[in-house]
């Protein structure tokens, strides 16, 4: 899971980390390095050394290696340089599933269907040794560098030479009205250009006669704070407090609405689940309690520590933990740590799965302080934020050949497929809505899926009742994300999501 962070500025320049005293780590690693029989890469060993430093503190205090710092980094930025394409590799070789609108690879002429052969003339694209990674490598590149791709479409070879560009890859997964004044928008992690993009959603739905409001924060993992604390301020008014920080060598320090917002009045419910973190439990704490919004879900992950972000001489960056996070009423939302190892702390989540809480709320009583919020709600400190209407997980066990479908990707293969050799009937479905209207996966599909599936040694004979029908409505959502992407693929999932059948009740009274 992807857990957030607060990126500040680094403090001091380049001198925080100066001493004039060598410490023992200092000098045993110049010792390896100079003295050591065998020769011995140390820029390996002082990763593996901080690492080691830094799991003794707390568990979101990590080490980035500089070969890996521009993709954590870019994954914030919200965009990255390459060609504009989504693909996947069937049969050893990769087709294009997707062109982004307006993106270079559309420019160019590609289409979905289109099978990669080579990249700039010598680079064999086709074969067992492929590797989604390695294809990426290939196809990303600085900006305005031409790359030439040799394609196969139908049965024809064409080339096609595109000129890499900025890819905006949005946090905002959907947007749009789900029911009469009632909008929808689902935030999958807080970036830096998050809050802009929020605010044009926002404003495009205003404008469509949107007065109610459903926030989807379900797995988002965080991300920048300040993007979390400027949300928040658009739908809190007067002179408020989002969150503050503190921490041992951090002053308090105070995040507060600072201007009128687009959505201060309209009625409100906030989606969150186990995997909801960081970032996402500052804007929910925040709006939970001003009493602001309603809370549908199932209790957050509890992560109350911000991370800042230091840059080392070598091109690595260190996160370290430097203060908590706090609600307006001074909850803690950090679960407990200490005397866990990091495994430990990653497995709490599988915990809840098995002592049920998932399933019938919370178990257990609330460990932490109770707080009362303006209007007299009681909520509670030290671990999470517990939601106002609890929305038990499907915790039905899946059977082993139907979780291959997923891991082996062969059910996304196989939408895929499908769409290519019915892109007729199928594009005569103008929106989601009308699509999962009118196809509906049947006994047809499900052995056509059989079929396919016997090509990854997955056995679909045995598959009855309940999951059959299961994978079938997931066929209508994948075939929704294969024509409309992502906003597609809610649009057509919350239909039938409890969650959001709940914040609608909600919305009515």
């Amino acid at each position: 899971m992807y857990v957030g962070y607060q990126l500040k500025g680094i403090t001091g320049g380049s001198s925080f980390l100066k001493s004039n005293t060598r410490n023992s780590i200092q000098e045993v690693m110049d010792l390896v390095r100079t003295r050591y029989v065998d020769p011995v890469k140390t820029d390996s060993i002082s990763g593996e050394v901080i690492d080691e430093l830094l799991s003794h503190l707390d568990p979101h205090s990590t080490y980035i290696p500089a070969s890996s710092l521009k993709e954590v980094n870019e994954d914030l930025m919200g965009n990255f340089q390459g060609i504009g394409v989504e693909f996947q590799i069937f049969d050893d070789t990769v087709n294009v599933t997707n062109v982004l609108k307006d993106g270079p690879s559309e420019k160019a002429g590609l289409m979905i269907g289109d099978k990669f052969i080579k990249v700039n003339d010598t680079v064999n694209v086709t074969g067992k040794t492929l590797t989604t990674d390695l294809i990426r490598k290939y196809l990303r590149g600085p900006g305005n560098t031409k790359v030439n791709i040799t394609f196969v479409r139908g049965k024809e070879i064409k080339t096609a030479s595109i000129t890499r560009g900025t890819i905006p890859v949005s946090t905002i997964d959907a947007a749009y009205i789900i029911a009469p004044q009632t909008g929808f928008i689902r935030i999958n992690k807080f970036g830096e250009k998050t809050y802009v993009e929020f605010m044009q959603n926002l404003e495009k739905l205003q404008k469509q006669g949107m007065q109610k409001l459903i926030l989807d924060l379900r797995g988002n993992g965080g991300g920048l704070m300040t993007e979390a604390t400027n949300i928040a301020d658009e739908f809190l008014d007067g002179d408020k407090l989002i969150v503050y920080t503190q921490g041992d060598k951090s002053p308090r320090f105070e995040y507060k609405t600072k201007r009128d917002g687009l959505f201060e009045k309209g009625k409100l419910v906030v989606l969150v689940d186990e995997t909801s973190a960081s970032a996402s439990e500052v804007l929910t704490g925040a709006l939970q309690d001003w009493d602001r919004a309603q809370i549908v879900g199932r209790r957050t992950f509890g992560k109350g520590l911000v991370q800042q972000q230091f840059q080392l001489g070598d091109g690595s960056a260190v996160r370290l933990t430097v203060a908590r996070y706090y609600s307006p009423l001074g909850r803690n939302i950090q679960k407990p740590y200490t005397n866990k190892t990091k495994k430990e702390y990653q497995n709490e989540l599988m915990e809840r799965y098995h002592d049920g809480e998932v399933v019938k709320g919370d178990t257990a009583k609330p460990v932490g302080p109770a707080f009362k919020t303006p209007a007299g709600h009681i909520v509670y400190g030290g671990g999470g934020i517990t939601p106002d209407y609890f929305i038990p997980a499907d915790t039905a066990k899946m059977q082993k050949d139907i979780s291959k479908l997923y891991y082996k990707y062969t059910l996304n293969n196989f939408v895929y497929n499908y769409y290519m050799q019915n892109q007729t009937a199928l594009n005569a479905f103008k929106t989601p809505q009308e699509l999962v209207k009118h196809f509906a996966p049947s006994e047809k599909e499900w052995q056509q899926l059989e079929k396919f599936a016997l090509k990854d040694s997955i056995n679909l004979s045995s598959v009855t009742g309940k999951d059959k029908t299961e994978v079938l409505q997931k066929l209508q959502f994948l075939m929704a994300r294969q024509m409309f992407r992502t906003e597609g693929y809610y649009e057509a999932a919350n239909l039938d999501d409890d969650a959001v059948k709940k914040a609608l009740e909600l919305l009515t009274y």
